[in-house]
């Protein structure tokens, strides 16, 4: 269905991102693209839509086809009704303002008829669970619900390929579970071809057919998921427990993991019955309150967001804000960093409200790192934004760019920062903002596009701060970066807090944002892989 054919692309600054790949993508078939951040995934996806070489900058040899058709020839209008392509941030690709005139349109474009135009939109409506949101206007919606919109979008179009960049990656668990059991669907069900390139890859990897991995060298791997990743910085938890634990053939699932769960094998092949492990003294408490809201609410019409919250930030505490798509955790961090809409309750930082100051003041008490992490930057390269930051926060230079190259290597000095791919934005960003201490950091969704290597070292990072006694809150719907990071678990729903409680109690418990090792050593304590490779037991 799709082809490869010894495809090279080298960028304008010199860079190889693809040398000499040749592979085939099976029609009908869900094929994984994983890989480190900044290793090419999103080039070789765009590659099948036509975006590369129309629309980047460097120079591709080789050939891709789709379904016989070149894409090096055929411009992506005109492979609109063989690849529909949802980026990794869907809001850069509407063109309306509404949900069901956005899933309209790319029919209307075609001249589909207004008959068959209706029913293909209540059918997708009900497929991507927007039925309820048809009218709501797009820029009033959730970064989960804006995929959900670009996914059925392009399924209005009754493609033949389905190109998706990260789809999960602003979906809370449920949500993504839905999203991935909707594409099983398209696959098994209407034999659509799709090619998905995600980083959270204990989400998906069971579901796919086939995996294409990037190393970062340029080459292309093709073949099975524990073959290909195993022992590399791309391994979800349960192979990375499969290659220390030994357990053949690595499970990639919950259910296949479990029978090895029951034994913790040693080197020596004997085996013993797990151990609980002592608890993490991260989870003590904080004394030293450093943030306290109280009542907080948001309004956006007669919508209500966020429902009378109060909560407290202790110095040196991490604190996990998960919940639902639209659950209010994005305008209560707006509500709680000052500027954003707040139409109730009061904010206190170190005696001030954010909401009541200047913005240097204001930034110095509280940081927030938004969703599109585009807002944060105003030059025109990522070496002038890092020198801008060093400059503000008053630090030697270079210490900016250092930490970029930390999380993320191989990023251009050059290069404007709306041209990096999204990982490696949301890490310039991140660099940018953690630069300049402040009292209280906010992140809002900060691993998007960071592969685990770079979301490691964000836990490393972060818990430095903290100990400094900055208080973080990390609004996440990565339950394993949360099990990593949080001291503190808080679930919202409906605009209010439904439960408050140490990372350890709420994610063992919890179903739907419980981690890997969670559910595999239910009912042990465990949930993170350090708690099992650090155990008495082993």
């Amino acid at each position: 269905m799709i082809v490869f054919d010894d495809v090279s692309l080298v960028h304008d600054d010199g860079r190889v991102v693809l040398d000499h790949v040749s592979t085939t993508i099976v029609q009908g078939q869900l094929t994984l693209v994983a890989g480190g951040t900044g290793s090419g995934k999103s080039t070789l996806l765009a590659m099948v839509d036509g975006l590369v070489p129309h629309f980047s900058p460097g120079v591709m040899t080789g050939e891709v086809t789709v379904d016989g058709r070149s894409t090096r020839l055929v411009r992506p209008r005109d492979l609109a009704d063989l690849v529909g392509y949802v980026a990794q941030n869907p809001a850069h690709g509407f063109v309306t303002s509404e949900v069901e005139s956005e899933l309209a349109f790319s029919m209307e474009q075609r001249g589909v008829s207004p008959a068959a135009m209706r029913r293909r939109v209540e059918e997708t409506l009900d497929l991507v669970g927007l039925a309820d949101l048809r009218e709501r206007p797009l820029r009033s919606l959730s970064l989960g619900q804006q995929q959900r919109v670009a996914i059925g979008a392009v399924l209005t179009a009754a493609p033949q390929v389905l190109v998706l960049d990260e789809p999960t990656s602003a979906l809370d668990p449920v949500g993504a579970e839905e999203v991935l059991a909707i594409v099983r669907r398209l696959v098994e069900d209407l034999g659509l071809t799709v090619v998905l390139a995600e980083h959270r890859l204990e989400r998906v990897l069971h579901a796919a057919d086939g995996v294409l991995y990037l190393p970062g060298d340029g080459s292309v791997r093709s073949g099975g998921a524990a073959e290909l990743l195993r022992g590399t910085s791309s391994a979800p938890p349960l192979l990375r427990l499969a290659d220390a634990l030994g357990w053949d053939p690595a499970p990639l699932t919950v259910r296949a993991a479990r029978p090895f769960a029951r034994l913790v094998v040693r080197d020596d092949g004997s085996a013993r019955e797990p151990a609980a492990p002592l608890e993490c003294p991260r989870e003590a408490a904080h004394d030293d309150p450093r943030l306290v809201a109280r009542s907080v609410s948001v309004r956006y019409g007669t919508l209500e967001a966020v429902r009378s919250v109060s909560t407290d930030l202790s110095s040196g505490e991490v604190v996990a804000l998960m919940g639902r798509n639209g659950s209010g955790k994005s305008s209560l961090l707006w509500a709680l960093q000052g500027s954003g809409r707040r139409d109730g309750g009061h904010v206190q930082v170190d005696g001030s409200d954010p909401a009541d100051v200047g913005p240097r003041r204001a930034r110095d008490l509280v940081a927030l790192v938004p969703q599109d992490v585009t807002d944060l930057f105003f030059c025109e390269t990522v070496d002038d934004e890092c020198r801008a930051a060093d400059h503000d926060a008053a630090v030697p230079d270079g210490t900016t760019r250092a930490l970029l190259a930390s999380m993320v290597g191989g990023v251009d000095g050059g290069t404007h920062p709306r041209d990096l791919s999204e990982g490696q934005r949301l890490a310039l960003a991140l660099a940018v903002v953690l630069a300049v201490p402040a009292r209280v950091l906010l992140l809002d969704e900060p691993t998007r596009g960071l592969d685990y290597a770079a979301k490691a070292t964000l836990v490393d990072t972060l818990r430095t701060i903290a100990r400094e006694g900055t208080a973080v809150v990390v609004a996440t719907h990565d339950v394993e970066l949360a099990a990593d990071l949080a001291d503190r678990v808080v679930l919202m729903a409906q605009g209010e807090i439904v439960a408050d409680g140490p990372a350890r109690e709420m994610l063992t418990a919890s179903t739907g944002f419980a981690p890997q090792v969670a559910k595999v050593f239910a009912p042990s304590p465990w949930f993170r892989v350090s708690d099992v490779l650090g155990s008495t037991a082993l």
